[in-house]
């Protein structure tokens, strides 16, 4: 367990807060849209640190965040008094990893083109093997394997790894001693059970299904989850971070209900509020875990606008599609 103080943050948090002036703020998005061609839009994100585009593709725009995402994890897991802090910010991707190649195994296919870049583990060195993998990546890339080759079923595959990055991401919080990052574990995997009730509900599946597919480590439950399902699951949501998703699934969990686009949006902007609670902090993690999140969110924004430029979208359906920014 980390035996980090605050005050081991002071140095990087000053640092963190100077890096903050170059985020993409609401305005800046405002200019992205309504910029009067691609050249425009792509000067903002020069503003902000973004490399250099001499044309906008979908390819090229991918390579350029790709790279700034690779080297934002690089500085900051050089700089942190303790790594494990980014490490929950990577495992994600490392999870994606293990994910395409437990698929691309089972059919025969080269692994590598999906494989990406920015996860605590270099793609080559997974393609060699997971010797330099924690316990924890090992054992859940194991089990997907065997699962794949019992079932032969993605989705199944699917849920055991995603299940086991929660746990890896709760355990990675606690080993960090931040009560603030155990928090944002736990309302991740809410808002991963949330979701997963509205969609099962969507599609009438039963407990047994239930019981295989949510997610252990939130405020709420599985096992309550489970036990109360067929009733007013949202309910157990009400009364956090997720009241008002909650209110929203409350009306989409029917088949044949209307689109999740305004209950994605709302859980979301959950997960950015709480992340915002972190600029009220002089120093600490929480600075660090805030502009993290901030940059990721940043790299999702950026997409959205520019997938909608190339796409020849209307800047107000662009609007819709995004969330709200951290600053």
């Amino acid at each position: 367990m980390s035996h980090k103080k605050d005050t081991d943050y002071l140095s990087i948090s000053a640092r963190v807060r100077a890096m903050e002036n170059r985020l993409l703020t609401g305005e800046r998005l405002e200019r992205m849209i309504d910029a009067r061609d691609d050249a425009e839009a792509l000067k903002v994100l020069g503003e902000c640190g973004y490399g250099e585009l001499s044309e906008l593709t979908a390819a090229g725009l991918e390579q350029m965040l790709g790279a700034a995402r690779a080297a934002m994890f690089r500085e900051l897991a050089a700089a942190v008094p303790d790594p494990g802090l980014v490490d929950i910010f990577r495992l994600k991707y490392d999870y994606h990893n293990a994910k395409v190649l437990v698929k691309a195994a089972a059919v025969g296919e080269q692994a590598e083109p999906l494989l990406v870049d920015a996860g605590r583990y270099e793609p080559d060195a997974l393609l060699q093997g997971l010797q330099g993998c924690s316990e924890d990546f090992r054992s859940a890339v194991a089990q997907a394997q065997a699962c794949m080759e019992q079932t032969a079923d993605p989705q199944q595959t699917d849920i055991l790894l995603d299940q086991a990055y929660y746990a890896e991401m709760g355990k990675l919080a606690k080993e960090c001693a931040s009560e603030f990052l155990q928090g944002y574990v736990r309302l991740m995997v809410d808002m991963a059970n949330l979701r997963t009730c509205v969609r099962c509900a969507r599609l009438e599946k039963d407990r047994d299904f239930m019981s295989r597919v949510l997610i252990e480590g939130g405020s709420v439950s599985a096992a309550d989850l489970v036990r109360g399902w067929g009733q007013d699951f949202e309910r157990n949501f009400r009364s956090g971070a997720l009241e008002r998703a909650a209110e929203l699934a409350a009306g989409l969990a029917k088949p044949g209900a209307g689109p999740l686009t305004a209950f994605e949006r709302e859980c979301d902007d959950a997960l950015m509020t709480y992340q915002q609670g972190c600029r009220r902090c002089p120093f600490g993690e929480e600075v660090v875990a805030g502009y993290l999140f901030a940059r990721e969110a940043e790299l999702t924004a950026i997409r959205t606008v520019m997938a909608g430029r190339m796409a020849g979208l209307d800047g107000d359906v662009i609007r819709q599609r995004l969330r709200r920014t951290y600053v």
